[in-house]
């Protein structure tokens, strides 16, 4: 007892030690996490501690929730620029992977026929553990981000049926001699799969928004239900047909995203950290099971194979799909042709094959020994060249912006059209937001990018296009309207990348003032409310940017405008641009300063560098 309790809390450990270490590396997860779990095995046996039909179950469900939260992630309204394009990905491009990878799988990596259909069918898949974290790093264009997020997690399913279609034509379910014989036999077994899929995920996606809406379920079980719930049909589903389980939890997950009748956000946040902890758990765990000798075994032509899949299959299944689609550009393609990850679908659906595979008898039996180092090797290595390309790549093609710092404003006014003027001309994008008609037109006439919308709308939730922005700025008069604002984006842009004005109760008694939880970062290295602000305006307070030098440093420019004048932006000599708090770091010579502050000089210091001040018109005096 006391040896398991051990090893499970060593693979908690490794788990979300590897991803911390990923993030501060700015590294893809998933390669320390296997790296981890592969370094671990090679000095602990756990053979002995979890039993492979035990793994194999807790995996197959595992992967469920991984699906599920993927598939809440996906909404219809992506599918208005990137719906013919994801169709065509996931059904000729699927084919065209399927069938050029088992001419490699054969010629290559010395797989029987049927071997190596089975093996190029579980490689079709990419997924959401893997997409999704690189699409968070690289932040490509809208339609690509929206291409590649709806392929990898609809793409696993897709997989994962047509490996059992290709295990049930050549070596039966389940090691049985229950053959899936000729076209008809395949028909059926399809045909059972989608429709069981598609009928249990959509009903029980029905189901549960009606629950939820009528509040049947109270508000701390409801996470724990819709888990429960597509656990129990994941099983049923595939007790019913192998493997169909998958495409029925993906199908809850994207119904429940697309119904209105219920509020699910509490849930998506629940199922977001629980698929954090379980992707550190499987990886190392199933790394782990790698040995060094079964690397070596097949290192040579599974590196071939794998370079095989890079270079040729993935560009090929993009460029063959694409004929004839107009709104998805070269750029684009090419882009799309170098990001195809394969991730713990593939793992965990490679390993359960494997280990039925090895029930059967003679030659196939020895091959089933080859998938998994195989597996390992392609994971390793498509998550390693996409996740090292693909933001370089990105950045080169145009399809999204190195580092992005641009900042999205909530509230326009006077002020912030005027900070956002000289964000905009120093080089960062910037785009304003503002349910105020004239508000907005304002804001374009001086040549500032405007919105009118309002920020607390499905359309700014969905809709927004984020490429380079990296900052929210929420400058509403309204306090509760700034905190919802950095709520809604925060999960977005991050919680440390969403500031607000100081709310006016701030500094009331707790029982008076809202309460701070859930506000953005503090915005000016010395916050003030609204009010204040308005204050400062009333006497000819300006944005200014201010160019700091030896020979007029931080104390001159205190001394020069006043305690009262409040630093909103910093620009570094490296170009990189901070949104200032009061926790800072303390502007250095070379740094280029956005602050507003009062026309009247107040200090007899040295004269200011001539600033440069934004009027309406959006030209520079």
């Amino acid at each position: 007892m006391d040896e398991r309790l051990i090893y499970f809390t060593s693979v908690l450990l490794l788990g979300i030690g590897a991803q911390w270490l990923a993030w501060r590396l700015r590294l893809p997860s998933i390669l320390l996490l296997l790296a981890f779990g592969f370094t671990a095995g090679q000095f602990y046996d756990q053979s002995e501690l979890v039993e492979p039909n035990t793994l194999f179950a807790l995996v197959s469900l595992s992967v469920a929730v991984i699906l599920l939260e993927g598939g809440l992630t996906l909404r219809f309204s992506e599918l208005k620029e990137a719906g013919t394009s994801v169709l065509r990905l996931i059904s000729i491009g699927t084919l065209v992977t399927w069938a050029i990878s088992a001419v490699a799988a054969h010629k290559v990596a010395g797989f029987s026929w049927p071997v190596a259909l089975l093996v190029s069918a579980i490689l079709v898949v990419t997924g959401p553990t893997v997409i999704g974290p690189l699409l968070k790093m690289v932040r490509p264009q809208r339609s690509v981000n929206s291409i590649l997020k709806w392929e990898g997690i609809v793409i696993d399913p897709v997989g994962a049926i047509l490996a059992v279609l290709v295990f049930g034509v050549f070596f039966g379910h389940g090691g049985s001699d229950d053959h899936t014989s000729g076209f008809g036999g395949v028909l059926l077994v399809l045909s059972k799969t989608i429709l069981l899929g598609a009928g249990l995920g959509f009903f029980a996606a029905w189901a549960l928004s009606y629950i939820l809406s009528k509040h049947w379920v109270p508000d701390f079980l409801q996470s724990l239900v819709v888990l429960v719930v597509s656990l129990v049909l994941f099983t049923v589903s595939n007790l019913v047909q192998h493997e169909s389980g998958l495409l029925t939890v993906t199908i809850l997950g994207i119904g429940l995203a697309n119904q209105e009748r219920a509020k699910i956000r509490h849930v998506i946040e629940f199922k977001e950290v629980l698929r954090t902890v379980l992707i550190s758990c499987l990886f190392i765990i199933l790394g782990a099971r790698i040995s060094l000798d079964d690397l070596m075994m097949v290192w040579k032509e599974a590196v071939l194979f794998l370079l095989i899949l890079i270079v040729i299959v993935r560009p090929a299944s993009v460029f063959i799909s694409m004929i004839g689609e107009k709104r998805v550009g070269t750029r684009e393609k090419v882009f799309l042709s170098f990001m195809a990850p394969r991730g713990i679908v593939a793992a965990a659906v490679s390993s359960v094959f494997a280990l039925e595979l090895a029930k059967t008898t003679g030659i196939y039996a020895e091959e089933a020994a080859r998938i998994v180092p195989i597996t390992y090797v392609v994971i390793v290595g498509t998550v390693a060249f996409y996740g090292l390309l693909s933001a370089p790549l990105a950045r080169r093609l145009g399809v999204a912006l190195k580092n992005p710092q641009g900042v999205l404003f909530i509230g326009i006014r006077e002020w912030t059209i005027d900070a956002a003027k000289i964000i905009q001309d120093a080089g960062f994008r910037v785009l304003m937001m503002d349910s105020n008609y004239g508000a907005t037109r304002d804001a374009r006439m001086a040549g500032v990018p405007a919105l009118n919308a309002n920020v607390l709308s499905d359309f700014a939730a969905e809709e927004i296009d984020l490429v380079g922005i990296g900052n929210m700025v929420a400058a509403t008069p309204n306090d509760q309207v700034n905190t919802l604002a950095c709520i809604s984006l925060g999960h977005t842009l991050g919680n440390s990348n969403v500031f607000q004005i100081k709310p006016v109760d701030v500094e009331e008694s707790d029982r008076k003032s809202s309460t701070t939880e859930f506000n953005g970062r503090p915005l000016g290295d010395h916050p003030v409310n609204s009010f204040e602000i308005g204050s400062m305006l009333e006497k000819g307070a300006k944005v200014k940017k201010t160019t700091l030098n030896s020979e007029f440093t931080m104390t001159h420019f205190r001394e020069y405008y006043g305690e009262s004048a409040i630093i909103l932006f910093r620009i570094s000599q490296g170009r990189e641009l901070d949104v200032q708090t009061p926790n800072s770091n303390s502007p250095v010579p070379g740094d280029q300063l956005i602050s507003l502050v009062i026309d009247e000089k107040s200090g007899t210091g040295p004269i200011a560098p001539e600033d440069e001040e934004v009027d309406p018109s959006g030209k520079l005096p």
